[in-house]
């Protein structure tokens, strides 16, 4: 595929998600489009010194999405969870953002749209708008006459080593029993996926993807963890007393009971058909690590989910 012309907008490139899905794209010769809040920042001006073309605007802003999305061969679709993160954005917004890219990239002849969901999506409602508004945007890309895929993420492993989480006290709380197993994908292996999605559109068209790293448990996690950090770390599943007084982590707690949250991802196929994807070992030998000892080191009031 001759890729000089086919330049793919990227949303959230400054953030985890959209910065990864940058990164891999440049990496494998495609010209990057970015929008971003702020031409001057830190990060924009990181993107730019890779080559990213950068559009001023803001997801509230439709002229300035137009202008972003005019021209493109494709765009990687991710907004700001509702609820969470420094736009605090509802879930009708989140939802309008979702719809409004996707509409624009019909009109503006987008040959290939990727939108980034999660793995706690389906037909049916989980109960919490942050998992349920992501439905809504699913379907009506699938309603669009556009080549889309839908790749539903696994929790990130970034999650594990946030300041806050306990590390810092030599043990860390999460949502699964200790021998309950869950998926969880690096961050940087999304990019890997998805620019794999964009060199191949036939194979990937009008799919929606499950996508994940590893499947480790409670007490595996414990085990990788002692290890990188070169000290104990227990594991243990976030306390009821703790649930009864956090509406948000006992209805998160509930819907990863529930199964919806633990990952459905075929690995193998994935590692088959995508090489260089990180086992949890692996993650924590790179960019996990360093996360990891940072954690320890800052400490922080616990939980630091939300």
């Amino acid at each position: 595929m001759i890729l000089q012309d086919k330049t793919i907008l990227v949303f959230g490139a400054t953030g985890q998600q959209g910065g990864s899905v940058a990164n891999a794209l440049r990496a494998n010769g495609w010209p990057v489009r970015a929008l971003v809040r702020d031409t001057k920042s830190e990060k924009a001006v990181a993107l730019a010194e890779q080559g990213i073309e950068l559009v001023q605007g803001d997801f509230s802003d439709t002229a300035s999405l137009q202008a972003a999305i005019e021209g493109v061969y494709g765009v990687f679709s991710v907004q700001p969870s509702s609820g969470q993160g420094a736009y605090g954005v509802t879930d009708e917004q989140e939802g309008q953002y979702g719809k409004t890219i996707a509409d624009l990239a019909v009109v503006n002849g987008v040959q290939h749209l990727v939108y980034s969901s999660t793995v706690a999506t389906g037909p049916t409602k989980t109960g919490m708008g942050h998992f349920d508004i992501k439905s809504e945007i699913e379907e009506y890309i699938r309603g669009l006459d556009i080549t889309h895929t839908i790749v539903r993420p696994s929790t990130f492993m970034e999650i594990l080593a946030l300041p806050g989480m306990g590390l810092d006290k030599g043990q860390i709380s999460f949502f699964m029993h200790p021998d309950q197993s869950a998926q969880f994908i690096a961050v940087e292996d999304i990019g890997k996926i998805v620019a794999a999605i964009f060199a191949a559109p036939e194979k990937y068209a009008n799919h929606t993807l499950d996508i994940s790293s590893d499947a480790v448990s409670g007490a595996e996690i414990a085990e990788k963890f002692t290890r990188a950090a070169g000290r104990p770390i227990n594991y243990q599943r976030f306390p009821d007393a703790l649930l009864e007084t956090n509406p948000f982590l006992k209805a998160l707690t509930k819907v990863v009971d529930e199964g919806r949250l633990t990952g459905n991802a075929d690995i193998p196929t994935l590692r088959q058909q995508i090489p260089g994807l990180l086992t949890m070992d692996q993650w924590l030998e790179g960019t996990g690590k360093t996360a990891l000892l940072a954690a320890i080191e800052a400490g922080g009031d616990e939980v630091a989910l939300r």
